[in-house]
């Protein structure tokens, strides 16, 4: 056995589970955690501007390759709330990332100490655990715990708060002894299995839904082999795109009242039966559950036993992890197939397919100040199918979404459930680090991107290079259309005449002056001739400066983009494309 401070025990356990990488800020009690990680070595630290930044940056560690797990530290009281954003993002979309926070020494808790706050209190709703370690000696065991919590069962975030004399202590503790807890995920059966099938097989215009939990699962080649198996056409979620590349066949749309297609809306409406894998019917994609449901079927499954039901309930349920269910469904298919009882779907592919390649909006839009549409079609031209996008919300995400291809899993990075102002950044910072090679391009409006705006300091100053597509209309344009239904357009125009600006005065603040005075580069363009040399250069200058690189593209001021409150019945309010030069990069579209 070996005598060392518990807190150098907590930093050999995060080493021998895998933990290579830390985003956060130090601070009075949490600098023993800060002399341990140099004491012991072996865990990279990335130092944020703001602590929601830092947790925000662990989210998109997590989510850019399978078991990541990105770590957050933050010293006592305000580092600790400021992290409740973080957290709710990454539990509302099933993401582990560990928060640890340094607290008041024990004798101190209750005495009104400075910074002292009970934070295990505060984030017990938006934490699959939470806990302050009141004994030293339990300090390496409830990081063992944290480990086991994230990666089982439905994965989410946890938070470990260590009081100051807790960490200090001496314990006996004897990391070679130690082994991570074997992680436990439901598996579905072979009756479950076909069962499912069975259902699949009698639908006469079936689809699989695939959601974020097959991405968790890192089962996308699993969901793309039982789709090719059965014939049956493919819908990915929001938070499942990726899963199957949009070019593919048998990828028909996504669906929703936002973030959709016109050919993934319909084709929903024209199926019998809906397989639902690792997906959780939420609202922005099923619209009402009576339009959603009505005249077909459902399987659902979901690793989380108290998921299914919750919205609706499906003819069939299933728990099990993503990738378990889909390797027993793979094994009844085969057999199925093999023994030729899988119905061809050939017909209702094509069904599909042709509505892919009419239900079709425009982008080729020559307006200047520029359409927002345009800016997609461009970025879609300049990026490969490589490229791996970061986004949160507005209408810059919503649009994007609309308009953009997606071909590999974990390339569309998007907190689809709480959607908070200002992850863009440091979740694509946080990515950049997870993986530095991959091409990351961010897609923000004006808005999100003033929210966190600090974080590119770090891109600099960490030599974190990506390229930024800032589409700026000076509006909250989201809330702007939302208020139509309140005929109002109040408290949401971000523009003032900026004494200190010259070319884009009157949009307000100078986005290029800020992005270089935190040590960035950034260009900004005006006409759509400009976008795509300016996206190839921006892929340029990363790569020589090695920091971010923003490209600024000023919008019209309005534009209303399509949207509405069923899926039968979103409103298009610009021009559809009628031949294929209306949408040139569109991935399937008939003259």
């Amino acid at each position: 056995m070996s005598k060392m401070r518990a807190i150098d025990a907590a930093v050999l356990v995060m080493r021998r589970e895998g933990v290579d990488t830390a985003f956060g800020i130090p601070g009075a009690a949490i600098n023993p955690l800060y002399s341990a990680l140099k004491k012991v070595g072996g865990i990279d630290h990335v130092l944020a501007r703001h602590v929601e930044g830092a947790s925000h940056m662990a989210e998109g560690y997590t989510r850019a390759n399978p078991g990541n797990i990105g770590v957050c530290i933050g010293t006592s009281g305000p580092a600790g709330t400021d992290m409740v954003t973080g957290l709710y993002s990454a539990s509302a979309d099933s993401i582990p990332i560990l928060c640890i926070t340094g607290q008041a020494p024990r004798a101190r808790l209750h005495k009104e100490d400075f910074q002292a706050v009970d934070i295990t209190s505060i984030v017990k709703p938006v934490t699959k655990w939470a806990t302050t370690v009141l004994e030293p000696g339990q300090v390496p065991y409830a990081f063992q715990k944290a480990f086991y919590e994230m990666r089982t069962g439905r994965p989410g975030p946890v938070l470990i708060d260590l009081p100051f004399d807790v960490q200090m202590a001496e314990i006996e503790f004897d990391i070679d002894a130690y082994e991570p807890l074997a992680v436990n995920k439901p598996s579905a059966t072979r009756v479950q299995a076909e069962k499912a099938l069975a259902l699949l097989n009698d639908a006469e215009r079936p689809l699989l839904v695939a959601g974020g939990g097959i991405i968790n699962a890192d089962a996308s080649d699993k969901l793309v082999e039982f789709a090719e198996l059965t014939g049956v056409p493919v819908i990915p979620t929001l938070m499942g795109w990726g899963t199957i590349p949009d070019d593919h066949a048998q990828m028909v749309g996504m669906v929703g009242l936002q973030t959709s297609h016109r050919y993934g809306n319909a084709t929903l409406l024209k199926s019998d039966l809906v397989f639902g894998i690792g997906n959780r019917w939420a609202n922005r994609h099923t619209g009402s559950v009576d339009v959603y449901t009505e005249g077909r079927k459902f399987v659902h499954v979901d690793i989380e036993p108290t998921q299914i039901g919750r919205v609706f309930t499906p003819d069939l349920g299933i728990v099990s992890d993503a990738g378990k269910a889909l390797d027993v469904f793979l094994e009844v298919a085969r057999e199925w197939k093999a023994a030729g009882k899988l119905k061809d779907r050939a017909a209702w592919l094509e069904d599909c397919q042709q509505r892919k390649a009419s239900l079709q909006r425009k982008t080729h839009f020559d307006n200047v100040p520029v359409k927002p549409q345009r800016v997609y079609e461009e970025m879609n031209q300049v990026f490969g199918k490589d490229t791996c996008y970061v986004s949160t919300i507005g209408l810059s995400q919503i649009a994007g979404a609309q308009f953009l291809h997606v071909y590999k899993p974990r390339h569309w990075i998007n907190c689809g459930q709480a959607g908070p102002l200002g992850w863009t950044i440091p979740a694509a910072l946080g990515v950049v680090k997870a993986d530095p090679k991959r091409k990351v391009v961010a897609l923000s409006g004006d808005y999100d991107f003033q929210f966190m705006i600090e974080e590119l300091a770090v891109g600099a100053q960490f030599n974190l290079p990506y390229v930024h597509v800032l589409v700026n209309n000076a509006y909250l344009g989201l809330i702007r259309q939302a208020q139509r239904g309140f005929d109002m357009d109040y408290c949401v125009q971000l523009a003032f005449e900026n004494i200190n600006s010259t070319d884009a005065a009157t949009y307000g603040v100078d986005h290029v002056a800020v992005v270089e005075g935190l040590g960035c580069k950034a260009i900004r363009v005006f006409e759509p001739a400009e976008i795509a040399p300016a996206l190839l250069k921006a892929q340029k200058m990363a790569e020589e400066f090695r920091v971010p690189v923003v490209v600024e593209v000023i919008l019209e001021r309005v534009t209303n983009i399509s949207m509405g409150t069923e899926i039968n019945a979103v409103n298009e309010f610009e021009d559809l494309a009628l031949v294929g030069n209306d949408a040139p990069t569109a991935i399937s579209m008939l003259d």
